[in-house]
């Protein structure tokens, strides 16, 4: 039998070489007849292919043998048509007695029946696991899945993946539940060892994304499983394409400096370099600059500024608004291209969602960055849409014009208005921010100023009772910056006891306290209330500060302004050694 098959073999070879036209299919079955690895892999192909040359038209074999004859000359036409003929019908019946011989044992189609069986068993298995791990709706419910079922290295990644989408949508004090309950299943610390034991086989997609999800878990880093995976990244480093290293990247941002994140990021580091030109997807260059952040090498951060530059005919609205937050993780400030940012999200900025911009005014203070145009676009989509936003999202947006010292006035008035409507809306850290805001940009509300004051200072008594000595200076600071003096919490600022706590504080505390109850001491001074006695302690030397004198550009600009020299007067003293003119404490 097998010097037939051979013979058969050496026959389709000339097929082949003639020309035959028995296409890819029977190509495929012949390479994986000749290269099959298990007994019964090779069983089953031995019986396709066998199958597949019993279906062979008579008409090929018998026009590649003719191609074949036509290469001996001493034959004659008569003769070689005689063989040919004789061949053909031989070799139709040693296919067809060597088929049946091979097909006939039990034996055989038993194998071949059992292998397919098993082949449809694990398919449905494993199809029938992700079924059911799409039904999960907690972390515990994929632990009971695991239990129950084999897993591999694919149903690992995918569970502790799965884990992580479900965790991220609940709120904080669920997600703080569900991780303890986590944590405590049975099941956590087998799918853990199943992790650390197949990370060196996984596919590279699956590994980087079980690092990740492990860490967003909240799986410590300094774990054996945490470190076996960042050992694994390292040596497998190469083999990521942009898609994973773009993964890694963003994983590193959230995890504290140790010897194997060192190792991972400069391993990293030196693969992303080679690989920048070749980069062309803007949201992995901004999930690299996030890792690489602020101490990146200079030569780096313009590399990928040149390769940005190259893409911004491509850049989203999306793009734009996260092009903030990872330049100012660099802290680069990149003027071509945070002016293409600005003008991208300006032209989009309708439906942009509250962190975003939020995010995108925060990254322009850290850069220092100026653009009143973006900043005016911002708040008066804030205002157009002001019924979108609760009270607490507008106290954040204005804190974070605020620190860019940009004065949104039409959106203070109307949170002015709320806040004299429905002051019990704020909360204590909600009161301390709306004060130092109004009081930093000097802003007063059109209408209703007093009405406004007087709604906070009613808010602000509510927390007098738990309130901290520095946080009351600092709402007594600012409520005297804007004239307003809140009787109540003067008061209490006022004990003998408090003040000589905040004024023991030490460093950069006992200078900055010092400072605002100069100021707070000043505006009582200024307004001179009966109702007020004042400690000793409120008579503090006051803090040292340049005099105009000193300073010669204040005094041309007073000039100037004046007009008349005879109108300026200068270290004009008060009692108690205070000078005319407040300065603002920030």
């Amino acid at each position: 039998m097998n010097n037939k098959v051979g013979y058969l073999i050496r026959t389709i070879r000339h097929l082949h070489v003639c020309g035959s036209k028995l296409g890819p299919s029977f190509r495929t079955a012949m390479r994986t007849y000749t290269l099959g690895i298990s007994r019964s892999k090779s069983t089953i192909q031995s019986v396709n292919l066998r199958r597949f040359l019993l279906n062979v038209p008579p008409w090929w074999l018998e026009s590649s043998l003719r191609l074949l004859s036509q290469r001996v000359p001493v034959y004659s036409k008569e003769d070689a048509t005689v063989r040919e003929q004789n061949a053909t019908k031989t070799l139709l019946d040693e296919h067809v007695q060597s088929s049946s011989s091979a097909l006939d044992p039990l034996e055989e189609d038993r194998s071949v029946v059992e292998e397919n069986l098993v082949v449809k068993s694990e398919r449905s298995q494993l199809q029938q696991f992700f079924d059911d791990l799409k039904k999960c709706v907690s972390p515990c419910d994929v632990l009971d899945l695991v239990s129950k079922s084999a897993i591999s290295e694919k149903h690992c990644s995918n569970c502790f993946t799965t884990m992580w989408m479900l965790i991220k949508k609940l709120s904080e004090d669920q997600k703080h539940y569900e991780k303890q309950l986590m944590v405590k299943h049975p099941a956590f610390m087998q799918l853990c060892q199943h992790l650390m034991q197949e990370s060196r086989s996984m596919w590279r997609d699956d590994l980087v994304y079980s690092l990740h999800a492990v860490l967003k878990l909240g799986v410590p880093q300094n774990t054996r499983l945490v470190q076996t995976l960042l050992r694994v990244c390292q040596e497998r480093l190469n083999e990521f394409d942009d898609q994973c290293l773009s993964v890694v990247a963003t994983t590193l941002v959230t995890m504290e400096k140790s010897r194997n994140v060192d190792a991972l990021q400069a391993g990293l580091q030196l693969l992303v370099e080679q690989r920048i030109p070749k980069i062309s997807n803007i949201f992995m260059l901004q999930s690299m600059m996030k890792c690489f952040g602020k101490d990146a090498p200079l030569s780096l951060k313009r590399k990928f500024e040149d390769r940005v530059l190259k893409e911004l005919d491509h850049l989203t609205p999306l793009n734009a608004q996260h092009m903030f937050s990872a330049l100012a993780a660099m802290n680069y400030c990149s003027m071509p291209i945070l002016d293409a940012s600005s003008k991208k999200i300006i032209e989009n900025i309708p439906g942009t969602p509250f962190w975003q911009l939020i995010r995108v005014l925060k990254s322009c203070s850290i850069l220092r960055y100026r653009n009143v145009v973006l900043y005016s676009a911002i708040a008066n989509y804030v205002t157009s849409a002001i019924c979108m936003w609760d009270t607490k999202q507008i106290v954040l947006f204005l804190s974070a014009f605020e620190g860019l010292r940009f004065r949104p006035v039409e959106l203070m008035d109307i949170l002015a208005e709320k806040v004299t409507s429905h002051p019990e809306s704020l909360n204590l850290k909600d009161i301390l921010s709306v004060l130092r805001v109004y009081s930093l940009l000097n802003h007063v509300p059109k209408c209703q100023n007093q009405e406004f004051l007087e709604s906070l200072n009613g808010a602000l008594n509510k927390y007098l009772t738990r309130i901290s000595n520095v946080d009351l200076l600092k709402a007594v600071y600012s409520f005297c910056i804007l004239e307003y003096l809140p009787q109540p919490a003067l008061s209490q600022l006022l004990q003998e006891d408090n003040l000589n706590e905040l004024l023991k504080s030490d460093g950069l505390n006992k200078e900055q306290n010092e400072m605002m109850v100069h100021y707070v001491n000043t505006c009582l001074e200024l307004d001179s209330p009966l109702s007020f006695t004042k400690p000793a302690t409120m008579f503090i030397k006051k803090p040292s500060s340049p005099l105009v004198s000193d300073l010669p550009e204040v005094r041309e600009a007073l000039l100037k302004l004046l007009g008349d020299e005879r109108m300026f007067q200068q270290n004009i003293q008060l009692p108690h050694d205070y000078n005319i003119g407040k300065k603002r404490f920030q």
